[in-house]
């Protein structure tokens, strides 16, 4: 009989999830390891050998280890709920004129509930993942707080998880350093682990080319849109591109025109298949709306609140006031930000906690 009883963990492949599920283990509890199969690689199209979490190396090297100190290993395929919620998504955000943050969507709609299905059907009563992030029950609220770590912390992709899901979880790398969880690794035996190289790609496109995958998803969509506008902020027409869906907000490479300084794009108009560009900073803004809010630290927004705002997965925080409207939570930096893009995550920080965060709308005023 195990000390703590069963707890179920998302093991990648990789050293922090291995890692982790290493600590519980040797903790006493009854380790199962799944391994989530997400995407069939074959499809993706790319050019690039996929080296990716969760594709058939990563997959063994989770079996392998979880074996080796003799706890179960499982693979779970989720590649229907992966495809129609997260590659659907991904695509539609894109041809909505935003810039989608699967990432986010995947952990937060897909991998927990599927991992907590599974859970209560192997009588599991909690999870963990390899996350750098801690999880603490706090006023009746179970409260996300960034990692030890800076440079690895990943509460920012967390935002999304309910409190029923957060009661349920474990986040044994909240309190260590990568590099202490390499040690961990070549201590207990598996310098390979410590050594892999880590990936940055989103899964299903191991080459990094989300426009060659566009091309290759909506090939007849992608081909209609060729030969829209680039105009700049006062509506003169610069040149064409090939479509809205290739353009980010604040991006500046790969515009295929030279005006004799940096330009910017600062909008995309999907009606008009028009891209607007602008300076520097034309990109700077000092409110936004979010949608789709989700928060942790409190049950709800009332009144105004004071946050550290951060719009990227690597923006290091904006002061700011937030406020709700019927559904949307209205974001009033105390100094601009620049390069906000509609689609992307926002996620609001009280000290280290995460307040709450939601989806950066398209309908955003930027002013």
């Amino acid at each position: 009989m195990s000390k703590h009883g069963r707890i179920l963990v998302a093991m990648s492949g990789g050293v922090d999830s291995s890692v982790a599920a290493l600590m519980l283990h040797e903790e006493g509890y009854e380790v199962i390891g799944v391994t989530m199969k997400t995407w069939d690689y074959a499809q993706s199209g790319g050019g690039k050998r996929v080296t990716g979490c969760c594709d058939l190396d990563s997959i063994n090297d989770a079996r392998n280890m979880a074996v080796s100190r003799g706890f179960h290993h499982m693979i779970l395929d989720i590649r229907e709920e992966f495809g129609d919620a997260i590659i659907g998504n991904f695509t539609s955000e894109y041809l909505a004129g935003r810039t989608p943050n699967p990432c986010v969507l995947c952990n937060t709609f897909i991998k927990w509930e599927a991992l907590l299905k599974r859970a209560d059907l192997m009588d599991c009563m909690h999870i963990a993942t390899g996350h750098y992030a801690s999880v603490r029950r706090e006023n009746d609220r179970h409260v996300v707080s960034r990692g030890l770590d800076p440079a690895k912390d990943q509460s920012y992709v967390l935002w999304g998880l309910t409190q029923e899901s957060l009661e349920r979880t474990h986040f044994p790398l909240g309190g260590f350093t990568k590099e202490r969880i390499k040690e961990l690794a070549r201590s207990s035996g598996f310098p390979e682990l410590a050594a892999k190289s880590e990936s940055y790609e989103i899964c299903f496109i191991p080459d990094n080319d989300y426009r060659g995958f566009l091309k290759r998803k909506e090939p007849g969509t992608m081909q209609g849109l060729a030969h829209g506008k680039l105009v700049s902020t006062t509506g003169e027409t610069l040149g064409e591109h090939d479509g809205y869906p290739f353009f980010t907000i604040g991006q500046r490479k790969g515009l295929g025109i030279a005006v004799g300084e940096p330009m910017y794009v600062t909008e995309i108009v999907p009606e008009t298949n028009t891209v607007v560009l602008g300076r520097k900073e034309d990109l700077r803004c000092t409110r936004m709306w979010v949608r789709r809010p989700n928060f942790q630290k409190i049950d709800r927004l009332r009144g105004e609140m004071e946050v550290v705002a951060k719009v990227r997965y690597k923006d290091k925080g904006t002061p700011a006031t937030i406020s709700m409207d019927d559904q949307r939570v209205l974001v009033e930096f105390h100094a601009p930000v620049a390069g906000i893009a509609p689609g992307q995550s926002a996620v609001f920080y009280d000290g280290e906690d995460v307040v709450g965060g939601g989806f950066i709308d398209r309908e955003t005023p930027m002013s």
